[in-house]
């Protein structure tokens, strides 16, 4: 069925599913990086009808998560009606401003101190069985090896030999096992500032949840303090690392650890998660024909070399990185100078 057919569908059911005979009337929001569209119903209260292709998503575990989340304390919205044969949903209308357009100099440790909170309570939620899969190593392998794929074969037309794979295979190898090492907690999986609405007098809003798995406890938090489209100095971003660890420790959820050990795990987790990044946004432009999200690639960049540079470990790495994928990236149409990537906060 095409989108537009869809979307005819998707507004008679709303209409159905409101038991209302004014015409009904949507306004598409911009998208997530997945196959879902959203839009604005004109009701009052206006609402949120998805567009959640079954054969693509998942709505019924959609739904199973947001009512488990709603149930536990978080700000997850309701599930106003659903058709889960045919993928649409009607949801709570939690605003439309992203935490992402409100951050600046002088309200980011208010926010992110409402978000961190909010996170905590996502890490305090008891593990639903069947409903949180395993953060597992042969899905968090599978992650990094969507740059190799997407950035350096299909992006950059870049051939690896022995050498490299083998560089690449010892370097996901060790971040997969600090992973392990971490205490194992629910994870968003893409908890950042565009996945987080701010509305006055309310809790933080949470979408895009839909992924959730248990898995190591620093993800969520480098998600944030590291995300790939707003940038802070280093020694602010690990200040709040280490607040939240010891909050967690108070609460609970995580057993007193080494600041220092926090940190690597913090840092190496990160790591993780970018390096899948940097063949996620290549495949969402490649594949997807989503072209925005290249843009934001060089920051990206600079949280790898950033990080790869500052252990041992991974200056291997960062070095090849820097000889043999930079040449080729500065010359893409998108790139901007990594090593200031980031640095133009409000």
């Amino acid at each position: 069925m095409s989108d537009d057919l869809r979307r005819e569908t998707l507004t008679r059911w709303v209409g159905r599913a409101l038991d209302t005979e004014s015409p009904i009337e949507l306004a598409k929001l911009t998208g997530d990086a997945g196959f879902r569209r959203y839009f604005r119903t004109f009701t009052e209260p206006r609402l949120i009808a998805v567009d959640s292709p079954p054969e693509r998503t998942n709505p019924a575990r959609f739904i199973a998560l947001a009512d488990y989340l709603r149930r536990n304390g978080v700000h997850a919205p309701m599930v106003m009606a659903a058709d889960t044969t045919n993928g649409y949903l009607l949801l709570e209308d939690l605003g439309d401003t992203q935490l992402f357009n409100v951050l600046s100099h002088d309200s980011v440790e208010g926010l992110y101190a409402e978000v961190m909170s909010e996170l905590l309570s996502l890490q305090q939620i008891p593990r639903e069985e069947g409903l949180f899969p395993d953060y597992s190593q042969e899905l968090l392998l599978t992650e990094m090896r969507i740059m190799p794929e997407w950035l350096v074969g299909k992006l950059l037309g870049y051939s690896l030999n022995e050498a490299e794979n083998c560089l690449l295979q010892d370097t996901f190898q060790q971040l997969l096992e600090s992973a392990a090492s971490q205490p194992q907690t629910l994870v968003h999986r893409d908890y950042h500032s565009r996945n987080l609405m701010v509305r006055g007098g309310e809790r933080p809003g949470i979408v895009d949840f839909q992924d959730a798995v248990w898995g190591p406890i620093t993800y969520d938090l480098v998600s944030l303090l590291r995300d790939c489209y707003i940038r802070w100095p280093r020694q602010r971003v690990e200040r709040w690392a280490l607040a939240y660890a010891a909050t967690a420790e108070a609460a609970g959820v995580l057993e007193p650890v080494d600041p220092k050990e926090f940190i690597k795990w913090f840092d190496w987790m990160g790591l993780q998660r970018h390096i899948k990044v940097l063949g996620l946004f290549p495949r969402l432009s490649l594949r997807d024909g989503k072209q925005n999200y290249l843009v934001d690639l060089p920051l990206v960049i600079r949280y790898v070399l950033e990080v790869a540079d500052r252990y041992e470990e991974f200056k291997p790495f960062a070095q090849w990185f820097e000889r043999q994928l930079l040449p080729l990236i500065e010359q893409q149409p998108w790139y901007s100078d990594y090593r200031c990537a980031g640095d133009k906060l409000r």
